[in-house]
């Protein structure tokens, strides 16, 4: 790892993501699940690509 430039490769960023100390970690909680609303396709939204076909 070279502590002064910026990793060239994706192996490289890994390698120096291994490197930073466990107590500068984030912690592994759990995330609370949301569950989102159902969405509807309104007329509006319908209108936007009525005549998509048109341009496919």
């Amino acid at each position: 790892m070279n502590a002064v430039t910026e990793p060239e490769t994706l192996s490289e960023l890994i390698a120096d993501c291994a490197l930073i100390p466990a107590t500068l970690q984030a912690e592994s909680l759990p995330l609370p699940r949301v569950t989102a609303k159902p969405w509807q396709v309104d007329d509006a939204c319908q209108a936007q690509v009525a005549d998509l076909d048109a341009y496919v």
